[in-house]
């Protein structure tokens, strides 16, 4: 079935499912129609101009982690008026020859691109754990397939790989605003080429990855295993680096470590630079949690800082995490962000280093339990309330209590996207901003995953 056949489910999802309350999904949802789909791309129509920019800049990304929730696939979309309908075919062909898409990720600013805003060189923090890897990226930027090529970039869940990769790619497209760009995980690539194998579109695909300047691709340790995936980025590896077009790759691991990787990818990921990023040692942690204050214009006391730089110190992720409980707690008691009240908001964190084996089935099971649910319910793809909202729980809490990376918690919550999994953790670390029964809700929960 096409995305035009379940139109009407994906339209149920928005209106039930969503945070759109019901005034806003009359006045500028209901009336929306997918004319034709192509590839990758859903075309919508909007009622007229004014509708239509509103809707992309506010609805954009809940649209497409419905259609990617309904349809199971990963699809970009754009937004038509009626009088552009005669000409939708031209307008096909040009999205189509624009490589850098409209993702549907959490945190993405700009409508014409995937990019992070927020993932630039500025607010990357340069230490000890990252010089080489932070070194050879402005390298790469300045120069694309001059200096390294490719640049492989590995090092744990949330250290910064991905942050780097936005950087470069932010630089090249501001010094060459005209340049072919794209970046991708090794899952929406995998997704994509299933996708152009069902539908017969696998000249649309090539043309889509090797008709570019610049190619980023993140966690690429995700293809190990699947051979028609490495089949067809060896030839779009070989391709792009004939043709003098940059590589940029990260992994988890360095390539001699990705188990079922062919030795004639492994060998092509060791021709440039290899540079790995460590976890941040103290100074750098304290580094970073400045520079988010400083972004945020959030006031933190330097002993807090010292607190949460001494007991959190395996990724950054982590680090911005405890500031962001810090924060909601702060908010919630309505009480003055001191040493002793970050410490009653870690509490629950900072004791996982004493019991680090948490598995996602864990946590769905200790949810479920927790709602009354089965562990199959959270785990499906119904939708009810009493059931999406659990599941966004397992999400936010397999998020912040495992080194699971975005693909890994979907893969075990049913298969979903990752787009869903980043949606779900940021609706519940909003809510528990403003929702004192939530916070304490996730607080006991915490302690029952944790045994603390």
């Amino acid at each position: 079935m096409s995305v035009i056949d379940q139109w009407s489910e994906i339209q149920s999802l928005l209106k039930n499912e969503s945070d759109i309350s019901n005034m806003s999904y009359k006045t500028f949802l209901e009336t929306l129609e997918p004319v034709k789909v192509s590839n990758n791309l859903v075309i919508i129509k909007a009622d007229n101009d004014l509708e239509r920019n509103y809707i992309e800049k506010k609805y954009s990304k809940i649209i497409m982690i419905a259609i990617n929730e309904v349809t199971g696939k990963s699809y970009d979309i754009k937004f038509i008026i009626p009088k552009e309908l005669s000409s939708i075919n031209e307008m096909i062909d040009e999205e189509n020859q624009t490589v850098v898409s409209r993702s549907a990720m959490v945190g993405i600013a700009s409508k014409h691109n995937n990019l992070n805003s927020r993932y630039t060189f500025d607010t990357f923090v340069v230490g000890n754990n990252n010089k080489l890897a932070h070194a050879a990226s402005l390298a790469v930027a300045d120069s694309p397939a001059e200096a390294y090529n490719p640049l492989f970039i590995y090092g744990g869940v949330g250290l910064g790989k991905t942050h780097l990769m936005h950087s470069i790619a932010h630089n090249i497209l501001n010094e060459s605003p005209h340049s072919k760009v794209l970046y991708v995980s090794s899952e929406k690539f995998t997704n994509e080429l299933i996708n152009s194998i069902k539908t017969g579109n696998n000249e649309d695909f090539r043309k889509k990855y090797r008709d570019i300047d610049v190619l980023l691709v993140d966690d690429i340790q995700f293809i190990a295993g699947k051979e028609r995936t490495q089949e067809e980025f060896f030839h779009t590896f070989n391709t792009l680096y004939e043709a003098k077009k940059q590589l940029i790759i990260s992994s988890d691991r360095p390539p001699k470590e990705i188990e079922t990787l062919e030795e004639r990818l492994r060998s092509r990921f060791e021709w440039g630079l290899t540079a790995d990023i460590q976890a941040p040692d103290f100074e750098t942690r304290m580094a970073i949690l400045r520079k988010k204050a400083e972004l945020e214009n959030l006031d933190i006391p330097n002993e807090v800082n010292q607190y949460v730089a001494n007991n959190i110190t395996s990724n950054i992720r982590e680090l911005e995490g405890a500031v962001n409980k810090i924060v909601a707690y702060s908010t919630l008691v309505h009480k003055q962000i001191t040493k002793e009240l970050a410490e009653d908001a870690l509490k629950d964190l900072i004791s996982l280093k004493e019991n680090p084996a948490i598995t996602i089935e864990y946590i769905v099971e200790v949810v479920s339990q927790h709602y009354n649910l089965n562990p199959e319910d959270i785990t499906s793809k119904k939708r009810p309330r009493e059931i999406s909202y659990p599941r966004q729980i397992v999400m936010y809490l397999s998020r912040t209590l495992t080194d699971m990376s975005l693909p890994q918690i979907g893969n075990k919550l049913g298969k979903r996207d990752h787009t869903t999994i980043i949606h779900g953790y940021e609706k519940i670390n909003s809510e528990m901003k403003t929702d004192q029964l939530l916070f304490n809700t996730i607080s006991i929960l915490t302690k029952k995953v944790t045994g603390k």
